[in-house]
């Protein structure tokens, strides 16, 4: 178990076995990966991604001052006087699809933020049943994506936070969002290997995806976003799984190196679709960037149907 240093004023994540669900004071807000548990406490959030042998089932997200939670709408919400963690979960039935869920979802998280003490988002996860069904535009990948983009409003391009957007294979029409924001803003930092996603072509959907590749903190901290074997626009290496992992590695290695470098990687969380083993992931991971504290590999399926992979990281 990693705690959170004394020196880092913002939120960090760590890893452990989700058999037991007290939460410490300090917990901002925590995340249990595999089927529903029932603890009764408004920071935790259930999604149903199969953990495969890695570092624990429940990812903790660690902060220090003094934790607030409480309910706005169809949101839960835990804050300190800096940070915010919140999270809300919207059935697509209720709404008419995933397209209308992911608008109604971004509506209430962007008008929440304009009334709160952290209105600055810095990092989003978005969860969603097959989230490669449907053809062309009818993707539900793609309506997501479109719904969010309405749900946000005016475009917010340089500016957008980190994210991640992956798929359950749970058969529940079920929108998850969880995400952290500030009082201060954070920095977006964009790869040069990689077009800004914000800009992608046509050919990707209705609207691009509505992220950065990453947002850097007041405390040094770089939150990154799902990354994958994507290199301009385009998907890498199809059908192969090591090869798609170093070009991810190396789209990670160009984000710190645009912070002039990150002395370790916290949280390493590792999504790949089912099918492939766990333990060897985990383990070209480690060789790859020994200074990485924990990695979490989970069963999920990746936003585009070709990418086996994909990463996400704080590196401090």
């Amino acid at each position: 178990m990693s705690a959170c240093p004394a020196s880092l004023r913002g939120p960090l994540p760590e890893y452990r076995d989700a058999g037991d669900l007290r939460l410490e004071g300090d917990v901002l807000g925590a995340v249990v990966y595999g089927p529903a548990r029932g603890a009764d406490d408004p920071r935790i959030i259930n999604v149903n991604l199969q953990p495969g042998r890695s570092s624990g089932s429940a990812e903790i997200w660690r902060v220090p001052g003094t934790i607030a939670t409480g309910r706005d709408g169809m949101i839960r919400f835990a804050a300190t006087e800096a940070h915010l963690f919140g999270m809300l979960e919207i059935d697509e039935r209720e709404q008419g699809g995933i397209e209308a869920a992911a608008e109604a979802a971004y509506r209430a998280v962007a008008a929440f933020h304009r009334r709160v003490a952290q209105p600055h988002l810095l990092r989003m996860w978005n969860y969603l049943d097959a989230i490669n069904e449907g053809e062309g535009d009818f993707e539900r990948y793609r309506q997501f994506c479109l719904g969010r983009a309405k749900g946000l409003g005016e475009p917010l391009l340089g500016r957008y936070p980190a994210g991640t957007a992956i798929g359950r294979k749970d058969g529940v029409p079920l929108l998850q969002v969880y995400w952290l924001a500030g009082r201060s803003p954070g920095r977006p930092v964009e790869n040069p290997r990689q077009l800004q996603a914000w800009r992608y072509p046509r050919r990707y959907g209705p609207a691009p995806p509505s992220f950065s590749r990453a947002m850097l903190l007041d405390g040094g901290e770089l939150m990154v976003s799902g990354t994958a074997s994507i290199v301009g626009h385009d998907s890498c290496h199809a059908d192969n799984l090591f090869a798609q992992l170093d070009e991810t590695l190396e789209n990670l290695r160009e984000l710190f190196r645009m912070v002039d470098g990150a002395r370790r990687v916290n949280g390493m969380k590792v999504y790949v679709r089912p099918g492939h083993a766990a333990e060897p992931v985990a383990e070209a991971i480690r060789r790859a960037l020994p200074a990485c504290s924990e990695v979490l590999v989970l069963e999920a399926d990746i936003c585009r149907e070709e990418l086996l992979i994909e990463v996400e990281c704080v590196g401090f």
